[in-house]
């Protein structure tokens, strides 16, 4: 049986999928067809919907609830490797660098053996030996210089150099 979070990303997904990539929606309304109340939404929205995982989310404050969300479409790959580099902070869990690879391999912006090699190098298993504390921080700028390698390498195929 699903999740009720599975359930409602589905359905908001299905929403954009309708409407070519953004649709506004009544956090009220979701919450009522899901049968669940409004923060679990809001939760998903926070969650699943962010900007690394690839949306823009904004609410309308006195809409009656109304919030909006977009799908990014960058031009290119290239364009979406840059994104998700962009959008890495200082610090990332091996979740949060998991989601953004599995979304680049959905959105067509790395292969599953890219993802997998670069997901490798940022695993807790990989940094092991560092600090939990900073561990995340070292996650980050391992995984960033990773797509930024991968960016580079890419110019190389098209005949480009360093």
């Amino acid at each position: 049986m699903a999740r009720l979070v599975d359930v409602i990303e589905a359905m908001i997904k299905q929403m954009l999928d309708e409407n070519n990539g953004s649709t506004t929606i009544s956090r009220s309304l979701i919450a009522e067809q899901a049968n669940c109340v409004p923060s679990q939404v809001t939760y998903v929205l926070s969650t699943r919907f962010s900007t690394g995982n690839g949306y823009i989310v904004e609410s309308r404050r006195g809409g009656g609830g109304q919030i909006t969300i977009t799908r990014i479409t960058p031009a290119g790959p290239d364009d979406y490797i840059r994104s998700i580099i962009k959008a890495t902070g200082d610090s990332i869990s091996q979740q949060e660098a998991k989601t953004l690879l599995i979304n680049a391999v959905e959105a067509g912006a790395v292969n599953t053996r890219e993802a997998t090699a670069i997901m490798a190098a940022v695993s807790d298993r990989s940094l092991a030996k560092a600090d939990t504390d900073i561990r995340s921080r070292i996650r980050a700028d391992v995984f960033r210089n990773a797509l930024a390698g991968l960016l580079i390498s890419r110019e190389i195929t098209e005949g480009e150099t360093i």
